[in-house]
């Protein structure tokens, strides 16, 4: 799966730069390689990688309004890196700016190539599997289409990140049956992340404020606590 897979990493430290790339080409990806993010848009356009791991602290454009240029124009898989503790609010910015999953500076480099393994891996999913899937959902307020990738709430389509729809579309395909972290964690992010049970939450509450009419009182996401989540039809 490696093989051919172009990952561009955007960070003004060049000795860590020069680092992750090594890891990653003796595991077969081809690597670019930006110092700021203007630098990032310009490689993004030319070379259409297929992953991009993005510092957030850089000269020019930081990497918060460089994801946001990115997600502007692509559904390129996007691994925050960061090198202080990543906080909920982290989570939730990186949420709103379409981040796919978060890194901590330094990393081991299994870490670092699991992560980047699984990210391509999920971002190859909607093509084989999205595709064979026709389900849709809709009581007037909510709307789902699985084979469209649409949401409309209330009249107005909502966009949704890759992972953030991937999660609902999981719920939604198994309206009634509770799913526990640990599966959503398999299906939505991968068997790295089967441990990472606050992202599960995070996102949740995230959707939530997208979809819910009220989200402290929500009617179609429901919680079934110490155990997981499920989707609930309007009645």
């Amino acid at each position: 799966m490696e093989m051919g897979k172009k990952v561009l990493i955007v960070d003004d430290e060049p000795a860590f730069v020069s680092l992750v790339e090594q890891v990653l080409t003796q595991k077969g990806y081809e690597v670019l390689t930006a110092g700021d993010g203007q630098e990032a848009l310009r490689l993004l356009f030319a070379h259409r990688p297929d992953l991009v791991l993005l510092d957030v602290v850089m000269p020019k454009m930081d990497g918060w309004q460089t994801c946001n240029r990115i997600r502007d124009v692509s559904d390129i898989p996007i691994v925050i890196l960061t090198g202080k503790r990543t906080t909920e609010d982290d989570i939730v910015r990186g949420l709103d700016y379409g981040a796919d999953d978060y890194l901590l500076k330094p990393m081991g480099n299994r870490e670092l190539v699991a992560r980047v393994r699984a990210a391509l891996r999920r971002a190859e999913l909607p093509s084989s599997a999205d595709a064979k899937r026709e389900i849709t959902y809709s009581d007037g307020f909510l709307t789902v289409d699985v084979a469209e990738r649409k949401v409309i709430v209330n009249g107005e389509r909502v966009k949704l990140t890759p992972r953030e729809f991937r999660l609902f579309a999981l719920l939604v395909e198994n309206a009634g049956r509770i799913l526990t972290h640990k599966q959503v964690l398999e299906k939505v992010w991968g068997w790295e992340y089967t441990d990472d049970l606050d992202y599960v939450r995070i996102y949740i509450s995230h959707l939530r404020q997208k979809i819910e009419p009220a989200p402290v009182l929500p009617r179609y996401i429901i919680t079934e606590p110490g155990v997981g989540y499920y989707f609930q039809k309007a009645s």
